[in-house]
């Protein structure tokens, strides 16, 4: 049974004594037959509780500093008029009592707690973020992950990994984004997607006609998931494992690449889209975190000279020491598989994010190429932020089994 939590508060120019203000409110709680408990506050204002007999909860506080506050928490069949008439009532008795004192009236709508669709989710600096998600169309746990998949009525059906929103079928703003904004020909290349189970970015690549596309994935249910339930992302595509330019390893991507370093296999592209799974369960590479990545939309090349491009996505940072060693070993393993003109595209934090962003930035100084960083702003609808994406050029690199140019000494 879900509850509902209604808010109301009066910001005031100065500070009201309770004695005031409480008494001719009483009046309208025990209209719906609320009773009043006054609770000590140490000298910091009045603050009462009134219970109702249908389970009704009210919390007045009158604060010392020049604010009243209002919470009423009701049962989401409760009778809406009558709870809209009680708020109603309160706001109207407030007003005429604190009248010339009000700097501000703030009513949100109700917070729904304990409803069977999760609709809340926090943006990357913590602020609420209410979806109208109204389904819940499928869940079910993974080796590596929770899946659920939501609908919206504006977003469409929406991929959920680990409570992280990764991408709803409206976000076709962010595969075009990640797959460089219409900037790259993918036409006859060799390209290789780390993640990608939903099936967007491949969706997209083979209307260009590539020679190979290789995804590695590690979850199975993601993709079988998203093969049902995802098809205004996906399309037909996941239909199939393989087809005729593209493959799809439900592997570990770790030893993948590997593995290709180890062949001297090479890409015109890498794009990295893994979110929110853990990239390797071997105990002897130490990585095995379920992990958010850094979304950074970013272009390296692996010869003469490297661009950045970056576009960001809501996700849970973790800064610890394994975490950024994990980040610079996708990369640099990444960039090991590059062909000498090729381009290693990835993801980012939110534009919010400065600290996040900053000790990407870090990381990438950490690497044998440079890189630098300029900035521009892709919005992609279903993660109600803005999306900072970077581009720059830099100095000459060598980048170990790939590289066939001379490093600057």
């Amino acid at each position: 049974m879900a509850l509902r939590h209604y808010t109301l508060d009066f910001k005031l120019s100065a500070a009201v004594d309770s004695s005031s203000t409480v008494p001719d409110l009483l009046s309208i709680f025990h209209e719906q037959e609320m009773t009043e408990t006054v609770h000590e506050t140490n000298g910091h204002g009045y603050l009462g509780t009134f219970v109702g007999k249908n389970g009704w909860l009210a919390i007045l506080r009158v604060h010392s500093h020049g604010l009243v506050t209002v919470d009423l928490q009701c049962y989401e069949e409760d009778d809406f008029a009558q709870v809209d008439n009680l708020l109603n009532a309160l706001e109207s008795k407030l007003k005429v009592i604190l009248n010339g004192n009000i700097t501000r009236i703030k009513r949100l709508p109700a917070l729904v707690r304990g409803a069977e669709v999760d609709r809340y989710w926090p943006t990357t600096d913590n602020r609420l973020v209410e979806y109208d998600m109204d389904q819940l169309v499928y869940e079910e746990d993974s080796a590596f992950q929770n899946i659920k998949i939501l609908h919206s009525q504006q977003y469409g059906n929406a991929l959920i990994l680990d409570n992280d929103l990764n991408l709803a079928e409206s976000d076709l703003a962010y595969t075009l984004a990640i797959m460089g904004s219409g900037r790259e020909n993918y036409t006859g290349k060799e390209v290789l997607i780390l993640g990608g189970g939903d099936g967007g970015i491949l969706s997209e690549m083979v209307k260009q006609k590539p020679k190979m596309v290789t995804i590695v994935h590690i979850d199975q249910k993601v993709i079988d998931a998203c093969k049902k339930y995802m098809r205004g992302t996906c399309g037909n595509i996941l239909d199939n494992l393989k087809g005729d330019c593209y493959q799809i390893l439900v592997e570990d991507c770790v030893p993948v690449l590997k593995k290709y370093v180890q062949e001297g296999k090479t890409f015109d592209y890498v794009i990295n889209d893994l979110t929110a799974i853990p990239i390797s369960m071997e105990p002897e590479e130490g990585f095995c975190i379920v992990f958010f990545f850094l979304h950074f939309f970013l272009y390296l090349t692996s010869g003469h000279k490297m661009r950045l491009n970056l576009i960001l996505k809501p996700c849970e940072l973790l800064v610890v020491d394994s975490t950024w060693e994990f980040l610079r070993l996708i990369l640099d393993l990444s960039i090991k598989v590059l062909h000498p003109s090729g381009k290693y595209l990835t993801q980012g934090n939110a534009e919010n994010m400065t600290e996040s962003l900053g000790l990407y930035e870090e990381q990438l100084g950490r690497l044998s190429c440079p890189v630098g960083f300029s900035k521009e702003v892709v919005c992609v609808p279903s993660y109600l932020e803005q999306y900072p994406c970077m581009a720059s050029t830099a100095g000459m690199c060598r980048c170990c089994c790939v590289a066939q140019t001379s490093a600057p000494q």
